[in-house]
């Protein structure tokens, strides 16, 4: 793919988002696209919303199950950004068409209280960077089609890293705690939609531990240039299956003694 390509399927992008139409899978109008041209789409995309006026507020890291990783045949997870407008406050109705196709994880949010960066960084460096982690929903939306309606494929990883790895929303919950005081492995999460049981996970589903997480997120930012700054939020990976959230949706994640939080779509 070429600059103008990667600023085309941006645009693309940007507009299905706005309008809530949904474009084609871009591994079928480029089956040659690559994983950096993955990323730098998604770079036009944060390009393009700065000059909007919108800022960073943090991270995400998606695929971080080996089963999700295996489903599409990749072994590494990715990544998405986090902008200001994506955040909504604990309990908060989604508006209605806020979004195209909603779906909620339960993760573990870590919030900076310094800088993070290198392509050696270790888990203690990322512990000590931490100021607190809390629990969290990230909503998950898609601007690109799930499968292409004439031959059925699916969308595939390079389809997923463009759309800003399907982010849409992020939701955290009031309890803050020292990075250390939980063993994050432990910490699990019970989801129910309407009241009913959907999913549960622990900590550890995401790549055995969410600090691994957040080390390979700042090691992989560092390759392109980056870092982790203070005071951003990190998404550390979902430790459930996505849950669908159609209009009229409740959310609630139970974390036990970790908290909770929780949304609902109008």
């Amino acid at each position: 793919m070429t600059p103008q390509d990667h600023a085309k399927v941006a645009a693309d992008l940007l507009r299905a988002e706005q309008t809530g139409k949904q474009i084609g899978l871009i591994s079928k109008a480029y089956p040659g696209i690559t994983m950096d041209d993955a990323y730098a789409i998604q770079s036009a995309i944060l390009a393009s919303k700065l000059a909007a006026g919108r800022s960073v507020i943090g991270w995400k890291i998606g695929l971080t199950s080996k089963a999700m990783q295996t489903s599409l045949g990749i072994d590494i997870p990715d990544s998405g950004i986090l902008f200001d407008d994506m955040a909504f406050e604990d309990g908060a109705v989604v508006p209605e068409g806020r979004f195209i196709q909603p779906r909620v994880e339960a993760e573990i949010a870590f919030v900076m209280g310094s800088a993070l960066g290198g392509e050696e960084v270790t888990r203690a460096e990322v512990l000590a960077a931490t100021d607190h982690v809390a629990p969290a929903l990230e909503i998950l939306d898609t601007r690109v089609q799930r499968k292409d309606p004439e031959t059925g494929a699916a969308r595939v990883i390079f389809d997923t890293i463009s759309d800003n790895a399907a982010n849409a929303g992020i939701v955290l919950g009031p309890q803050r705690h020292a990075p250390d005081s939980h063993d994050l492995r432990w910490v699990g999460a019970i989801v129910t939609r309407d009241g009913a049981v959907e999913e549960t996970g622990l900590g550890a589903g995401v790549l055995n531990n969410p600090v691994e997480s957040v080390v390979w997120l700042a090691r992989r930012m560092a390759q392109y240039g980056q870092k982790i700054e203070a005071g951003q939020i990190i998404l550390s990976g979902s430790f459930i299956r996505a849950v669908e959230c159609p209009p009229g949706a409740v959310i609630a994640a139970d974390f036990g003694t970790f908290g909770s939080v929780g949304v609902s779509f109008a």
